[in-house]
């Protein structure tokens, strides 16, 4: 179901007459009254404003840009963060930018991605993406609104504990990531722990889910290619038959990583698209096979590309097929750090009894996980079903989030903020 309308949102105050965002006791009266007084100001934003979150998200949702181009969403954020008084910094490529806020020295960092993916959208809302083939089908556009609102409500409150770096990522939905160029670009510079949410169509909204290690799986990519002299299927002696060497590999290769990696990694080779020959009674000379290979072990991660190339070299040696290997490593997957989880835990807790939520480890990839080489960090999964209806998953053209969960991300955030020491 989608909350089209302002009268099926939630204010800051319903969140909270709910359970929601209520305070947490903290130790000593001086800190306890900062604490009080800032999550104060950020109810009061959240209350003000509740309807400025909403219609932030609708208009990136309806003018949504792809990786890497991401340039008018870039300037929306930017425009809005200065008229907080803030002073972000945008990537030299005009796509992506980082704003600080609070005291100087270590800092945590939030971080949220802004692209869409090239995808027709089919949803039927009064704010559909004006983009022919372009959609926000990930939920980037609440993921972007959500940390413009924790930035527009941490700049309401009078002190903060800790200082905050808000990164607003280009490309996510490219590998390796646009991750890496925020790094590049000192995203990383005095970050201690790096924290993010993301949209989840199987929790209600009101819910966050969060695990210890990995959360998400590393993806790679494989493409081989194979060439033969071709022939008649009537002589496949006197040539290299290309279709049964590719159906060896398209057999083989997953079944031999089965066998040679811990089945406890979560490992699994997919493949997507196979193309070879046209004629019944020909052999074909080329043909190709792409698919792609993940885990959810780090360690695991490093070792396949050598382990693909070799089992791939094995089974096609007696076939004497020619062929050329691309193995694309993607990025690895997110393993959220214990002491971050457990940090991350809190903030949910303080939304209400029941926000907190387990979460299984997902196949998909996600460039977050660039950041998490560089110091610990998390991820947690925000709920935005509506708990009626169908739950429609990510990267689907009908898909649409409850915007209630808008609310419920921001105060997430900003409760992971004013907890933080």
């Amino acid at each position: 179901m989608s909350t089209t309308g302002g009268s099926d949102t939630a204010s800051g105050a319903d969140l909270e007459a709910a359970g929601y965002g209520r305070p947490v006791s903290t130790n000593g009266a001086a800190s306890a009254n900062k604490a009080t007084t800032s999550r104060r100001a950020v109810d009061a934003w959240l209350n003000e404003h509740a309807e400025d979150l909403i219609g932030w998200r609708r208009h990136i949702h309806a003018n949504p840009e792809l990786s890497r181009t991401e340039f008018a969403t870039t300037e929306f954020v930017e425009t809005w963060l200065v008229k907080a008084g803030l002073e972000p910094r945008k990537l030299p490529t005009g796509t992506g930018l980082i704003c600080d806020i609070g005291p100087d020295g270590p800092r945590i960092g939030l971080r949220a991605d802004m692209d869409a993916l090239p995808l027709q959208e089919y949803t039927g809302l009064p704010f559909a993406s004006a983009a022919p083939g372009v959609s926000h089908a990930c939920g980037h556009d609440a993921h972007t609104a959500i940390l413009l609102g924790t930035a527009m409500a941490l700049a309401e409150a009078p002190e903060l504990p800790v200082g905050v770096r808000l990164v607003f990522q280009h490309a996510e939905e490219v590998m390796p990531g646009g991750a890496i160029d925020m790094v590049a670009a000192g995203a990383m510079e005095d970050v201690s722990r790096m924290y993010a949410l993301h949209c989840d169509p199987r929790l209600e909204v009101g819910r966050v889910g969060i695990r210890v290690g990995a959360i998400t799986s590393a993806a790679d990519t494989v493409e081989l290619v194979l060439d033969s002299p071709g022939g008649h299927t009537s002589r496949p002696h006197l040539t290299s038959d290309l279709v049964y060497a590719i159906g060896t590999v398209i057999t083989g290769l997953p079944g031999l990583l089965s066998r040679r990696i811990d089945p406890r990694t979560s490992t699994v080779m997919v493949w997507g698209a196979v193309s070879a020959g046209k004629a019944p009674n020909a052999i074909p000379q080329t043909g190709m096979l792409t698919g792609t290979v993940r885990t959810g072990d780090h360690a695991t991660w490093s070792l396949l590309e050598p382990m693909v190339r070799e089992i791939v070299e094995g089974l096609l040696a007696p076939t004497g097929v020619r062929y050329q290997l691309n193995y694309k490593r993607g990025v690895p997957p997110v393993v959220n750090d214990e002491h971050a989880t457990r940090v991350f835990e809190d903030a949910i807790r303080a939304l209400g009894p029941d926000a907190l939520a387990d979460t299984p480890q997902s196949g998909g990839g996600e460039d977050f996980s660039w950041y998490l080489e560089e110091v610990p960090g998390a991820m947690a999964r925000l709920g935005v079903w509506s708990g009626t209806g169908p739950q429609l998953d990510l990267h689907q053209p009908t898909f649409d989030i409850d915007e209630r969960a808008l609310a419920v991300g921001v105060r997430t955030l900003t409760n992971l903020v004013l907890q933080s020491r």
